[in-house]
């Protein structure tokens, strides 16, 4: 029943059903079924007109249309109603469907509005509320929670608002019997999490009666898509485990320990230990690792990555680091070269940018198994580049490859190397359970001693000057300065242009040749970036202007002050990253947020909590809140985040739940053998049609 295509039911027919198709991706019975409300309204709470304040949400008035209107011209043309109740008039306006709002209203007629007020010209109005006629069979079928959906302005014209969508899926749930829903829970989980059979949850979800009902209804679909999620990353992780060997790492040489006792610049944190010795214990249990490090920025993943792959190559293998820039990958490569020194250890860097004969010569190294250390960009996943034993694969900021270039990487041994994959962007624990369940984690969460918390603060536009007066004083002492300006895309001219007149601004507060003033951004060539990033480097210039292009791996212990221009433009996790660049040295570092002086509640939330912590992860909590899950680490992972109505920055404590089933369940029984367990082989098996497998790569 639930395949019936959906211009079968009652009311829809051949031309709703296109709209439904286009605008809502609605084919079949079961998309509608699964089209969950965004909002349920206690419908037996009604406002009065003179009862609404400034603070007042959204309102339900019974009252009757006085009068309606169109008034405007062109674009400003709009539907005015005039509606009363026994304490005022309100004003209901409607800037799109003026027509059939028009048609379906009458004066005097009395109806329920449902809206959202807002004040104009100190009084209030209604734009777009939902409007019911009170009839005897509304006010009998109208339950206390009352379902609102989604619409568009096609399903409108097509009489599918949100009341026209309820009234259509209260019909299909009319037509519903338990029979057509086949349970996918065993009943010892719903049993032991006190959850709802299918049948009445889907019923609830849509037509509750009370608050519990809703509660239940929500609780038993939340756990239903998190648990499944949990269920195929944890059971992909096992399997794994159990099949695919990895090469062991038996012995703990002579380049590890020499470096270890006599080369390490500092003693390693806790953290750092403690993570090193979970990699050792991967390498050396014979199958292959996908072990993700989170670490903030300055934690000290790199060295642990460094040391990991002086593991590998005293066993004998070949190791590759993997970073989204060409900045970082050289930033890396200067790093290794200067820590591994005393080792005489060859390190070759590999770019788009690596001339035709280097090129050569570092792929016939490669083969011949001479080079053990390679770094490098995307290039290394090009299919001309061939290692001898590549046994451990380092990749750097994760979230900016995609799956199909990591796998890349996986496929240069006939068996996988061992992979570590570090982000210095931290992933809230609910995300990182979502994206990342298949890999084994590691956090770094403490910093080298002898760092001092950077300071931040928080300047409207109108205070430049207290700015520049504070750079000045920094740059006395000898310290240096980024500057940066936002650049959504690189070929933005407003943005270009801002960073054009930013840099000409600051040129003139501190002139040459006194001072002397850096700028980089994504216009210039590698050549010319890289030789003004070395100016900066060498304390050549004192202010460095640039756009994102630095937000990543440039470390210069002396550069003490980030200035982030128009820091509304920048989402949270940007914002630490680019912190992050300073702070590198003894000194007290300093992040300078400026902004326009008007600041939606967002963007004064995201300075406050920039103001308030240096915690990346407390930050990334509420990026999460802020944004929702989205996309935030660049690359939607088999389908993970395919949440019709879970929601991670809410819902992490069902999270936890689904995640603890699904593991116990696993633990029992990892290929569903017994009878109870085969709903759960059944339900994989058709989530898994049609989706890319990436289950084998980190």
């Amino acid at each position: 029943m639930l395949d019936t295509p959906i211009e079968y039911l009652k009311g829809i027919g051949p031309q709703r059903a296109e709209v439904l198709k286009k605008e809502l991706g609605i084919f079949i019975y079961r998309d509608l079924l699964t089209y969950y409300p965004f909002r349920h309204v206690d419908r037996t709470k009604f406002t009065t007109i003179n009862e609404i304040v400034d603070e007042t949400q959204y309102v339900q008035i019974k009252g009757i249309v006085d009068r309606l209107e169109i008034v405007g011209l062109k674009q400003a043309k709009r539907l005015v109603v005039a509606f009363r109740d026994n304490t005022g008039i309100i004003e209901l306006v409607f800037f799109k469907g003026h027509n059939w709002v028009a048609q379906k209203l009458q004066t005097g007629k009395e109806y329920i509005v449902f809206g959202k007020p807002t004040a104009f010209n100190r009084k209030f109005n209604l734009a777009h509320p939902d409007i019911d006629l009170v009839t005897p069979d509304l006010l009998s079928q109208q339950s206390a929670f009352q379902a609102v959906y989604n619409s568009t302005e096609k399903l409108k014209v097509r009489g599918l608002d949100s009341e026209g969508i309820r009234k259509t899926i209260r019909g299909l749930i009319n037509q519903l019997q338990p029979q057509h829903l086949e349970e996918t829970l065993s009943e010892e989980v719903m049993a032991d999490h006190k959850l709802i059979d299918r049948y009445s949850a889907f019923k609830q979800i849509h037509c509750p009666e009370n608050a519990r009902q809703l509660k239940d209804a929500e609780l038993r679909l939340k756990f239903d898509e998190l648990f499944y999620i949990q269920l195929r990353l944890l059971k992909l992780n096992k399997v794994r485990s159990i099949t695919v060997r990895g090469f062991v790492f038996n012995k703990v040489g002579p380049l590890f320990n020499d470096f270890f006792n006599n080369y390490l610049p500092f003693e390693l944190t806790g953290a750092q230990k403690r993570v090193l010795k979970e990699i050792r214990l991967d390498v050396g249990s014979g199958r292959q690792m996908n072990r993700l490090v989170q670490g903030d920025v300055g934690s000290g993943k790199t060295m642990v990555a460094l040391m990991s792959m002086l593991l590998a190559i005293d066993n004998g293998f070949q190791t590759c680091l993997m970073a989204p820039t060409e900045i970082l990958a050289q930033q890396h490569a200067v790093t290794f070269k200067e820590l591994l020194k005393p080792l005489n250890i060859e390190i070759a860097i590999l770019t788009g940018s690596t001339k035709a004969k280097e090129r050569k010569l570092i792929h016939a190294k490669l083969l011949s198994g001479e080079l053990k250390i390679l770094i490098g960009t995307h290039a290394l996943i090009e299919d001309v580049v061939q290692f001898k034993n590549l046994g451990f694969v380092v990749i750097d900021e994760q979230h900016r490859f995609g799956v199909a270039q990591r796998a890349k990487l996986r496929a240069k041994n006939t068996m996988p190397p061992h992979m570590l994959i570090m982000t210095a962007t931290p992933i809230p624990r609910t995300l990182a359970m979502t994206l990342y369940g298949d890999l084994d984690t590691s956090l770094i969460d403490e910093l080298p001693p002898g760092r001092k918390p950077i300071k931040t603060l928080h300047f409207m536009e109108n205070h430049r000057l207290r700015v520049y007066g504070f750079m000045q004083e920094q740059i006395e002492l000898g310290r240096q300065v980024y500057v940066v300006f936002p650049l959504i895309k690189e070929s933005e001219k407003m943005d270009y242009q801002n960073l054009q007149q930013g840099y000409d601004n600051i040129i003139k507060e501190f002139p040459p040749p006194h001072y002397q003033v850096s700028i980089v951004h994504g216009k210039l060539t590698n050549e010319q970036k890289d030789f003004e990033m070395q100016r900066f480097i060498k304390c050549e210039t004192q202010i460095m202007v640039a756009t994102t292009v630095i937000e990543v791996g440039v470390n210069i212990p002396n550069a003490s002050i980030m200035i982030i221009e128009s820091a509304e433009r920048f989402g949270l996790s940007q914002l630490h990253q680019l912190r992050g660049r300073v702070g590198r040295g003894a000194e007290q570092s300093y992040c300078l947020l400026v902004t326009g002086y008007k600041l939606g509640t967002d963007s004064r939330l995201r300075m406050e909590t920039m103001v308030r912590t240096n915690d990346g992860f407390e930050i990334s909590e509420v990026d999460l809140k802020l944004r929702g899950p989205g996309d935030i680490e660049g690359t939607q992972q088999s389908g993970v985040m395919d949440l019709k109505l879970a929601n991670l920055a809410q819902d992490g404590h069902i999270l936890q739940l689904a995640r603890q089933a699904a593991q116990s369940i696993l633990d029992e029984d990892v290929n569903f053998e017994l009878y109870k367990n085969k709903v759960y082989e059944k339900q994989l098996t058709m989530q898994q049609h049609n989706r890319p497998n990436w289950s084998k790569i980190g």
